[in-house]
Order: structure tokens, then sequence, then C-alpha cells
């Protein structure tokens, strides 16, 4: 009698542990698909950023950065120190309506070029009437090159007085914008393969607007892995 016994509870004892081999198996293979951000403001004194080319003041309060615009400056950007090529970014924006910004990436500031001038492409953020937010515009050189015309799903995106979540995909030629889910632009393009990214306060025209936020919140990048995230395009393709 105690023969039988014991093979059950041999039998019993490899099944749990087969078990709970699967289970961990199984778990591992989620854990593997988790995309791994690193977010990009960690410090206080944001030591792995840069202001450049004009005056502007940032600072960080709460998680959020705050750009302040003011008189008789030339467009500034606070810029990380590093460079990134494919990757997709991520983060959130809220402006004034009354003034223009944009996010830099894959961009320049070389002593060669215009003294410094930055340059690259910009993800706009635009909350006036024109309504271009999450277009693509490249800064210092050609302009745009993806605007909103064409896209009249992407014009409704961006909300005014709201935080507003960007996701900026960037792998080889081809760039993709997206404002709050919202599919803003789908470009091709051969200019630039890599650079850094930049929080752009821009210039103002005339002194009232001087004193004017712009805020920034959940900067997050992803590259180990990142091709596996890439989400589907809808807006029309424009190859430069």
């Amino acid at each position: 009698m105690t023969r039988p016994l014991q093979q059950t509870n041999c039998m019993t004892f490899l099944t749990r542990i087969s078990f709970f081999f699967f289970l961990a198996l199984l778990l591992g293979s989620c854990g593997g698909s988790e995309p791994d951000w690193q977010y990009l403001v960690k410090d206080p004194e944001l030591t792995a950023w840069e202001v450049r080319n004009g005056k502007a003041s940032y600072i960080l309060e709460d998680g959020v950065v705050i750009g302040t615009t003011v008189a008789n400056s030339p467009n500034t950007f606070l810029c990380t120190r590093k460079q990134f090529d494919d990757f997709i970014l991520e983060f959130e924006v809220m402006v004034d309506p009354n003034i223009n910004s944009g996010v830099q990436f894959r961009s320049h500031s070389r002593p060669e070029y215009n003294d410094g001038q930055i340059h690259g492409y910009q993800a706009e953020i635009d909350p006036s009437p024109r309504a271009w937010s999450g277009g693509i515009y490249e800064e210092g050189k050609r302009g745009w090159l993806y605007t909103l015309e064409n896209n009249p799903e992407g014009r409704t995106a961006f909300k005014n007085g709201s935080w507003n979540h960007y996701r900026i995909e960037a792998f080889g030629n081809q760039l993709a914008i997206w404002v709050n889910g919202i599919n803003t632009a789908n470009l091709i393009d051969e200019a630039e393969s890599s650079g850094f990214i930049g929080l752009q306060v821009h210039s103002i025209p005339d002194d009232s607007l001087a004193g004017k936020q712009i805020k920034w919140r959940n900067i997050r990048l992803l590259t180990q892995g990142a091709e596996s995230f890439r989400s589907e395009t809808t807006a029309p393709l424009i190859r430069k």
C-alpha cells in the first residue's frame, strides 16, 4: 500500500516543479516585453541638459520643466548633453496659447554653422488657430517639412489649456509624430540620423509676451529594443 502512495507523491512533486518552471518562463517572457524607458529629467539641477542660443530661463518644479519667455532674446533651447539616433520619445506639454514652441530631435549646434545656431528636426507645438501641432519643422535650415494642411484629423489633436501627450518615433529616415494618440506627421527624410533633444522657448515679437510659460513633464526615451514598439502610421506620407 505504501509504494503507490510514494509514487503518487513523487508525481505530484514533479508536476509542481514543472508548473512553477513554466510559470517562471512565462513571467520572464512577459517582463522582457516591457519597454525599458529612460526618464531624461532626473535631478533638480538638470545636469544632463544645457541651455543654448538664447536667454530664456528654465527651472524644474515638482517634476515639471518650466521654460519662461524673455524680451530681446532669440530662440532658446534646453538641450540634452547626449545625442541619440533611433528612438521613441514621449512627453507631455502645456503651453500658453499666445506663444509658439517645439521640441528638437536629432539636432545640432556647431560653431561653424551660423555661430552655433541650433538646427535639426522640431516637433511643432502650435496653439494658434493654424493648429499645426505635431508637424515637423527643420529649425535653422529648410523650415517646414511636414505641415498639417493635408491632415485635418491631426489638426484637432492638440488641446489648448491642457496637458498634451506627444510621441515621436525616429528610425532611420522614417520620422513620425502622434499628439494625444493621433498620428499628425509621417515623414521620410535623409537629412539627420542622430543628434540631441531640445526644449524650445521661442523668441517673442514684443515685450508684452515676456513671462509666458511652456511646461514639459514625463519626458522619457526608449532606445533599447525600441523597434519592437513602433506604432502604425495613418497620416499621409511625405517624402523629402
